[in-house]
C-alpha cells in the first residue's frame, strides 16, 4: 500500500532522515518507534507532503507521490493527524469535523462519514455543538482523528496520539484506533513513545534512530529490552 524508499531530508542545513526504507501493507497497524528527535515526525511529514523529502521515493497504491502537495496527498487517501492536533478552538466540534471533508473526493460522502465517526466516537456526537476549546485532551484527540477520517482516508498517519493524556484517556484513544482498524479496515502508521501500547496495537514495528531504520520486525517478536537499549 505504502512504499518508502531511500528517503532523505531535514530542515535547512540539518539532515534528519538518512535513507529510510519502510512499507505498510493494506489493513495493517504499523508502529514507528524511536527516541525523540530522531526523525519519526519528519518522516510522517514527508509522506503527507507537508515537508517533502530531498531524496528517495514515496509510493501509495502504486503511484509515486513524492512531490505531491499536501492537499493532493489527502485527495489520494492519506490523512496526517499531528501531535499538536491543530483544531479550530473557537469553532464547534461539528464544524471541525466538516472541515475534514473539504476534498472533492470526500464532500459527497460527508454525511456517511459523519455517521461513521459518531459511531466510533459517540462522545463527539454528544459534544458536536461545543467549541473545541471546551474539550478535554482526550476529546480533542478524538476530534483530530475523526477529522482525518472525514477526508475518506484509507491510510492514517497518527503522530503521538497519547501525548499529554492521562493513562485512562490514553487507553481510550488506543481502543479507538484499534476499533477503526478492525471495523473499517483503515490502515494505520502510528508514531508512539509509549512502547507497550505500540507493541500491543501493531502488527509490525520499525525502530528509527538517528534518521535510519535500526530494525523492522513483527511486534510479537519485539524485545522490549532491545527497544529500551536503542532508546537510551
Amino acid at each position: 500500500m505504502l512504499e518508502v524508499r531511500g528517503i532523505t531530508g531535514g530542515y535547512e542545513d540539518i539532515g534528519v532522515l538518512h535513507g529510510v526504507d519502510l512499507s505498510v501493507r493494506e489493513g495493517e497497524i504499523v508502529g514507528l518507534l524511536g527516541p525523540n528527535g530522531h526523525g519519526k515526525s519528519t518522516l510522517l511529514k514527508a509522506i503527507s507532503g507537508i515537508h517533502p523529502p530531498s531524496g528517495g521515493t514515496i509510493s501509495f497504491r502504486g503511484e509515486e507521490i513524492t512531490r505531491l502537495a499536501a492537499h493532493e496527498v489527502v485527495a489520494r487517501g492519506i490523512a496526517y493527524i499531528p501531535e499538536e492536533r491543530f483544531l479550530f478552538a473557537d469553532m464547534p466540534v461539528l464544524e471541525n469535523l466538516q472541515l475534514g471533508a473539504y476534498t472533492r473526493r470526500a464532500r459527497p460522502q460527508l454525511e456517511r462519514n459523519l455517521e461513521m465517526v459518531y459511531e466510533l466516537f459517540p462522545r463527539l456526537k454528544e459534544r458536536r455543538r461545543q467549541h473545541c476549546s471546551t474539550l478535554s485532551g482526550g476529546e480533542s484527540q478524538m476530534v483530530a482523528i475523526a477529522r482525518g477520517l472525514m477526508s475518506g482516508a484509507s491510510l492514517l498517519l497518527v503522530d503521538e496520539p497519547s501525548i499529554g493524556l492521562s493513562p485512562g484517556l490514553k487507553r481510550g484513544v488506543y481502543e479507538s484506533i484499534e476499533r477503526i482498524n478492525a471495523e473499517t479496515g483503515i490502515t494505520v502508521l502510528l508514531v508512539e513513545q509509549e512502547i507497550d501500547y505500540a507493541l500491543r496495537l501493531s502488527e509490525r514495528i520499525y525502530l528509527l534512530k538517528r534518521g535510519r531504520v535500526e530494525f523492522e520486525k513483527p511486534a510479537a517478536e519485539a524485545d522490549v529490552d532491545e527497544i529500551h537499549e536503542a532508546y537510551f
